[in-house]
């Protein structure tokens, strides 16, 4: 007789979106009460009254707008597929496809993030001139004060002025969302879409829209999008998540770098959106290149994202 017990088969790919729904509420939930804890232990009780603490208002409340992230993270991306995974009985490595990487392939994602660089400047510098209809004006009114909120928060995170605040904004904006965010919209979302369309192009493309809009700032909608397909397609492609956290990690370290920078020499950090750094051709090399090199990746990859799922 046969005693080996055969593995259960996966919930369906619509239940399994609804139990990542209901444990980013519980992840936000509980993780927003360790988070509060935390900052009512650093500023009192008065921190949970105090719009100014919570929001980061002022330069010296950024820790607890450090905490609040860093709770996001975790509750909404990084806890729910660890738990989906674990729910489904499936260890998390074989689940979500992580392998030991090849150094050829990282040295691929690294040039594909290289050679990208101007023509997702390009896209982010359109998507900043954005004018909707004048019957649209309302909306995009609303639109700019979101964008201008969010970048007041972004602008006092990525004030840097010691080398200890690079490092942590370097775990705290690239390292931390590049493992969250991949496992949650490559990882988990990705593949349940692609078990309900049956078509990767679908799934990769569906999957990077709610990647950029749960984000929330439409002026940058485009280039998030974009850059959320093209982590998609290396998921799809190596069947292996180490690649796109790889080049999630690679662009949000890219920015906080360029932010570092910038303060060194005394440049705006509000100018890093609005100025052009290439001519025309410029952009047009750099899509040729990205094109031809993500095509480079697709070939040297040994296995695809589908035999990863048989």
């Amino acid at each position: 007789m046969n005693f080996i017990e055969k593995q259960r088969d996966e919930n369906s790919p619509y239940t399994q979106l609804l139990m990542l729904i209901g444990y980013i509420i519980a992840g936000l939930f509980a993780f927003s009460i360790i988070a509060l804890a935390i900052i009512v232990a650093m500023y009192g009780l008065g921190s949970l009254t105090d719009p100014t603490i919570l929001s980061g208002g002022e330069e010296k409340y950024r820790p607890a707008l450090q905490i609040l992230l860093a709770a996001t993270s975790i509750g909404m991306f990084l806890a729910p597929p660890l738990f989906l995974a674990l729910t489904e009985r499936r260890k998390i490595n074989v689940f979500y496809g992580f392998k030991k990487p090849e150094p050829n392939l990282l040295l691929i994602v690294l040039l594909i993030m290289i050679v990208s660089m101007p023509i997702m400047e390009w896209t982010a510098m359109i998507n900043q001139k954005m004018v909707l209809p004048d019957y649209l004006k309302w909306i995009e009114t609303w639109m700019r004060e979101k964008e201008d909120q969010a970048m007041q928060t972004t602008l006092l995170l990525l004030k840097m002025k010691h080398i200890s605040e690079l490092v942590v904004n370097l775990l705290l904006i690239a390292l931390l969302p590049g493992i969250a965010e991949e496992l949650m919209f490559r990882g988990a979302v990705q593949r349940s879409f692609l078990r309900i369309f049956k078509n990767p192009h679908v799934a990769i493309w569906a999957s990077a829209f709610l990647f950029s809009a749960i984000h929330l700032q439409f002026y940058g909608f485009l280039p998030r999008f974009l850059l959320g397909a093209g982590f998609g397609y290396i998921y799809y492609w190596s069947g292996n998540l180490w690649y796109s956290m790889l080049a999630h990690f690679l662009n949000n370290a890219y920015a906080v770098c360029v932010a570092w920078y910038m303060q060194k020499n005394n440049i705006p950090l509000s100018e890093a959106d609005n100025t052009s750094h290439f001519a025309w051709y410029g952009y047009l090399i750099s899509f040729i290149l990205t094109i031809f090199v993500f095509q480079f990746f697709k070939n040297k990859t040994s296995k695809t994202y589908e035999q990863q799922l048989d």
